[in-house]
């Protein structure tokens, strides 16, 4: 495998002023439908999650922003969270919506057939956009649970006209300077169809809306065999992928480490990034993990994720882009993937490894946290009192 001892200054620029957003939730106790499993020192409130996040930025010095979720974080002052936050080093990134886990919403929020559970889903997103000015964010996102179990359920037409209608009236809640973020998922937790399933009905919705509206893309929600690379490449093209959700899958929405399951696959998608330069912090393209660490530790898999992402878009940075399309102009197939194939086999790690220490980061961040005694240390502290998480 050949090695890289030092990035090229291009790359090591790209590279230092790329950033990505880690979620709250991320920082709790979670599970699967059978188990969530407990761990000591798991925050107990909001101001405990940020501290956990900060530590991450702290140690990678590339994960700046915490997204919240509403109403799992919320808290008597947010003015005050978004202070705490910046006294630790980082800021309030997106909010997220919660439609998923009130009774009301046991057969649709925003595309219910009853308009007074509409009404309060859509004043929930309205409650949002509250917390997003409490704290100086700027995006609100949007995953729904919506969908039928049964064929004959609901009229799948009438579900759309009314998620339209309610989409509508969230985004004409948003400042010039505001955008919403729509997400999709396949399947889950309704089983016959879901309300957002891909990413073409995530854009229809977002082109009616207007252009404060994008498309939120995460890797976990997708069939298998889909090919993520070239949806990232369209929703670029059509300028609307607002954000991208980190996370790793093998058979569906797993939120495992990202790059754990298919390290190739994260290269692929950052290279039709990189190609766009949409992973430069001009693109709008909001980078961020979504994952819920069941069974390892929530910090470490976090700093994990974000040097994964980090040596995934060094290699994509690292392909010979006029190769490339030299060797694509004279249909030499082999030629070109291993163009490819050379940058993803580049063993980056020495180079960042410098990268981080000129910067005044530990060569290993993983190494360095599991060595500062943090997670002992509240261990010993964040004793009584109830962990946050999702109870499953």
């Amino acid at each position: 495998m050949p090695q890289l001892t030092a990035l090229p200054d291009p790359i090591a620029r790209d590279l230092a002023d790329f950033s990505i957003e880690v979620p709250s939730w991320g920082y709790g106790n979670s599970g699967t439908r059978f188990k969530v499993f407990t761990t000591p020192g798991t925050p107990r409130d909001p101001y405990e999650k940020i501290a956990d996040a900060a530590q991450t930025h702290a140690f990678t010095g590339s994960a700046p922003r915490v997204s919240l979720h509403y109403p799992w974080d919320r808290v008597e002052d947010f003015g005050t969270l978004a202070d705490y936050a910046r006294e630790q080093g980082v800021e309030i990134g997106m909010i997220n919506s919660n439609t998923f886990q009130d009774d009301t919403y046991k057969f649709g929020s925003l595309t219910h057939g009853d308009k007074a559970v509409r009404r309060q889903a859509i004043d929930h997103h309205l409650e949002c956009i509250d917390v997003m000015r409490a704290t100086g964010s700027k995006e609100l996102k949007i995953w729904l649970a919506d969908g039928t179990n049964y064929a004959g359920q609901d009229s799948i037409r009438e579900r759309q006209d009314r998620l339209a209608e309610s989409l509508s009236e969230v985004y004409g809640g948003l400042a010039d300077d505001e955008r919403l973020v729509l997400e999709y998922k396949f399947f889950e937790p309704a089983f016959y169809h879901t309300d957002v399933p891909d990413w073409g009905t995530s854009l229809l919705h977002c082109l009616a809306l207007g252009e404060k509206a994008m498309v939120v893309l995460d890797t976990g929600h997708h069939a298998p065999g889909t090919n993520i690379e070239f949806i990232v490449a369209q929703l670029l093209r059509q300028q609307r992928l607002g954000a991208f959700d980190f996370n790793s899958r093998n058979y569906a929405d797993d939120d495992l480490i990202v790059g754990a399951a298919d390290p190739f696959q994260l290269v692929r998608i950052l290279f039709e990034i990189v190609q766009q330069d949409a992973h430069r912090p001009e693109s709008g393209v909001n980078f961020m993990l979504d994952q819920c660490h069941n069974l390892e530790s929530k910090i470490q898999g976090q700093i994990r994720s974000v040097m994964n992402v980090q040596e995934a878009l060094a290699k994509a940075l690292l392909v010979d882009r006029e190769a490339l399309a030299d060797a694509q102009r004279r249909n030499d197939v082999l030629e070109a993937n291993g163009i490819l194939m050379d940058a993803f086999w580049t063993d980056v790690r020495p180079a960042l490894a410098t990268f981080r220490e000129e910067r005044g980061l530990p060569a290993d961040p993983f190494a360095a946290f599991r060595a500062s005694g943090y997670e002992e240390k509240v261990a010993a502290e964040r004793v009584g009192g109830d962990q946050m998480g999702w109870g499953a």
